[in-house]
């Protein structure tokens, strides 16, 4: 449902309160997605704003115009041609396709979204119909300033999502088609955290592409040449890093599905800078922990005296772990090193040793035991590990399906009461063990987490709920929080303060029945509150540039409401194109709209 509106703070930049001004007319209007209301337009706006005789007697509600968006998306044959029509449909009115999605959250989450993005991803240029988005090539890195300032004034852009298509989805490098998911991740900003939808901009960093099957497609329509790295991948980032710093100075830069070995150490780069955030990385991390510290409360654990095992010490693997010892260090006061101490992290070679040296990522470093450790004990299967560590939490991001086996998951029950079981692997048929064999397996006991939502487990007469670990539910309302307090960073304070809030919001802390984490419906209300604790964080630690952020909990609930972007139609103001700002031209989110 739309957020209660806060009228006080109408006169924000990004107040939702009150009419929109609006100097569109006629056909440009009925053009322009964001103001576009089709059949709802009133019988006074369509007198004002030359719409008459374009558009058919009867003023419809935006229910009726609901219903019948609803019937066309479900006539549809399959998931990619469903993902298709909401393609469609966004490109004709905005508000629709939001409110649409909104009503049937639940259903429609998989099809905007993974696994079917997936799908659209893949086969991007041979459904290409309308280019969307900012394409920047590595082959034109003098280009990119200009080609970025296309897109508005310092002031219009408040959340950038770019990519380089090189891990995208589980499914690899997809090249330029990675445009669709800078594109997903921002309708989920708008959707889960009401980011204004018209203030937002997604890039693709066109760099080549190793994947054969679009190297050899006719149709492919990015650069048709193996990835570039080294030196001159570097230079292309960083000149679209200090442009976007420099044209948006105030926006927030989500970095999405680049490679194992790019994704950490860019973020390392330039997380002291600016406000920036890897959803692989640091969403992985936040939202895991988030279930981990639900957990831990309902199995009477302190969160300095877990001990974790993940495997599968990739870029969501070495994320969640990063969050995980940052927040063992700022409850405990442990230094971080010590902290780490307290994970263990299992990959190919088997559990991560300092001995392995070169094998290691630089993100995996820090979490390699010293050998000395394990003189008499196996290194190289999951079990032999936690036999010897009797972890609290057992992590997977492996995409081996299958392998938190019968045995590892009575040898996780053995030793813990309530022992965390979280199979995060995706899609679904990368997932490391079924919820229902888990709790069979662990005769009830076992808290589960997912990383693809699973139906409720029956066991011995009860059921249980299944949590899924759904980015979704922490990364927009991080953002929200850096783009309202225009915060300098985002930093490590914000984002344990990101986890608490949502790990207060967890059902299972009510009855250990229901999942560690709030179902995605519920997201919006979620938002809120992690916005919230993410702006105070920011005001604390002096890294809030916003003027007038209220002090006092109830308002600054207000404060954020009120520029929560919601997809309702609002009335139109008519002003004249001389007098008419950006907005109300319907340029902003447009290049080359002066």
């Amino acid at each position: 449902m739309p957020c209660q509106r806060h009228p006080q703070f109408g006169q924000l930049l990004l107040g939702t309160s009150g009419p929109q001004d609006c100097a569109l007319t006629g056909s440009a209007l009925l053009n322009t997605p964001f103001f576009n209301k089709g059949a709802g337009f009133t019988a006074e706006e369509r007198k004002h704003f030359k719409l008459t005789g374009l558009l058919p007697q009867n003023v419809q509600t935006l229910e009726q115009q609901l219903k019948r968006a609803y019937d066309q998306y479900s006539s549809r044959r399959d998931d990619l041609a469903k993902n298709t029509f909401m393609i469609s449909l966004a490109a004709q009115n905005t508000v629709l396709y939001f409110r649409l999605i909104q009503e049937h959250l639940k259903e429609m989450f998989s099809i905007i979204y993974t696994p079917t993005e997936g799908d659209a991803i893949q086969n991007y240029s041979r459904l290409f119909r309308r280019p969307e988005g900012c394409f920047l090539n590595i082959n034109d890195v003098g280009r990119v300033h200009d080609d970025l300032a296309q897109w508005g004034a310092p002031e219009d852009i408040d959340y950038i999502v770019v990519t380089d298509g090189e891990e995208i989805l589980g499914i690899g490098d997809q090249g330029v088609g990675g445009i669709l998911i800078s594109i997903a991740k921002l309708v989920l900003t708008t959707l889960c955290a009401g980011i204004h939808p018209n203030r937002t901009l997604p890039v693709v960093l066109d760099c080549g592409t190793n994947n054969e099957d679009l190297l050899n497609d006719d149709l492919y329509l990015g650069l048709k040449k193996p990835r570039i790295r080294g030196k001159e991948y570097d230079e292309f980032v960083d000149t679209f890093m200090r442009s976007a710093r420099k044209l948006y100075p105030r926006a927030y830069i989500h970095f999405e599905d680049f490679g194992l070995h790019n994704a950490r150490r860019i973020l390392d780069l330039y997380r002291p800078s600016m406000a920036c955030f890897n959803d692989d990385v640091q969403g992985t991390g936040c939202v895991t922990l988030a279930a981990v510290m639900a957990g831990l409360h309902v199995s009477n654990v302190k969160l300095e005296d877990m001990r974790m095992v993940i495997f599968g010490a990739g870029t969501a693997g070495t994320g969640i772990a990063d969050q995980v010892r940052d927040a063992i260090a700022a409850n405990s006061g442990e230094s971080k090193e010590d902290a780490a101490k307290h994970i263990w992290c299992v990959d190919k070679p088997g559990l991560l040793f300092k001995s392995h040296k070169e094998k290691l990522t630089p993100a995996q470093t820090c979490y390699a035991r010293d050998d000395s450790e394990w003189l008499d004990t196996s290194r190289s299967d999951l079990l032999s590990v936690i036999k010897a560590v009797k972890p609290h939490v057992l992590v997977g991001t492996s995409t081996k399906p299958g392998s938190f086996t019968r045995e590892i998951i009575t040898e996780m029950a053995s030793h813990t009461p309530r022992p965390i079981i979280m199979p995060l692997s995706n899609p679904t048929r990368l997932h490391e063990a079924d919820p229902k064999d888990i709790c069979e397996w662990s005769k009830g006991t076992a808290l589960i987490a997912t990383g693809s939502p699973f139906p409720p487990v029956k066991y011995d007469g009860r059921e249980y709920e299944v949590a899924e670990c759904n980015n979704s539910t922490c990364f927009p309302g991080i953002g929200l929080g850096c783009v309202l307090s225009r915060a300098k960073l985002l930093s490590d304070k914000m984002l344990v303060a990101a986890v608490k809030a949502l790990a207060a919001q967890s059902p299972a802390l009510k009855d250990p029945d229901k999942g560690l984490l709030p179902d995605v419906v519920d997201v919006r209300e979620i938002s809120v509150h992690i916005a919230k604790a993410v702006i105070r964080e920011a005001v604390v630690s002096g890294l809030a540039r916003e003027d007038g952020i209220p002090s006092d909990e109830e308002t600054l609930e207000a404060w954020i409401r009120e520029q929560m972007w919601d997809p309702v139609y609002r009335p139109l103001k008519l002003v004249s194109k001389e007098k008419a700002t950006k907005y109300a031209m319907g340029a902003l989110g447009l290049a080359g709209v002066s």
